[in-house]
């Protein structure tokens, strides 16, 4: 069987960074992936796909990754149910990440100003965005990362597609 999932796209939000009673780091986001195809309209349409990731992953991305940032995922879809307090089941599908990569440099991403279409249309993905004081780090340490094994791409506005 073969579950693999790759996305790029860009964050909803900051992640939101918690800890199991266990003390395992779970950072949950959003990522807007554009499609391929424009609607009737001519405007670009946008997923907006739940993300999970475990461990040191997710308290990398929690202090590297903020709101607007282009990243790549890679992992796997997963689905759960629960009950909730309503007594109703709730059925969740998410990818669950194993490995994120920053697409680009911290200088595009403080710079960047344009506007999201296909429903991720925020005037500024990157508004309010604080850098850390070093620069980005390396998250692809071995040469089987799926995004490269050096730094962040530099990818400017004209080669986005949206």
């Amino acid at each position: 069987m073969i579950n693999n999932v790759v996305l790029v796209g860009r964050m909803t939000r900051d992640a939101e960074l918690r800890y199991t009673p266990s003390n395992q780091a779970v950072a949950t986001f959003t990522l807007a992936v554009n499609r391929n195809f424009k609607n009737q309209n001519g405007e670009r349409e946008a997923d907006f796909i739940n993300v999970v990731i475990w461990r040191q992953q997710a308290e990398n991305l929690a202090n590297w990754a903020k709101k607007g940032t282009l990243i790549g995922v890679t992992g796997r879809i997963q689905t759960r149910n629960y009950e909730n307090q309503q007594g109703q089941r709730v059925y969740v599908t998410e990818v669950v990440a194993d490995n994120f990569q920053i697409l680009e440099s911290r200088a595009a991403r403080e710079s960047h100003t344009g506007n999201y279409s296909g429903g991720f249309d925020t005037p500024s993905a990157t508004a309010g965005y604080s850098s850390p004081s070093q620069g980005t780090p390396n998250f692809a340490r071995d040469n089987n990362a799926p995004f490269g094994n050096s730094s962040p791409m530099d990818i400017s506005d004209d080669d986005l597609p949206f």
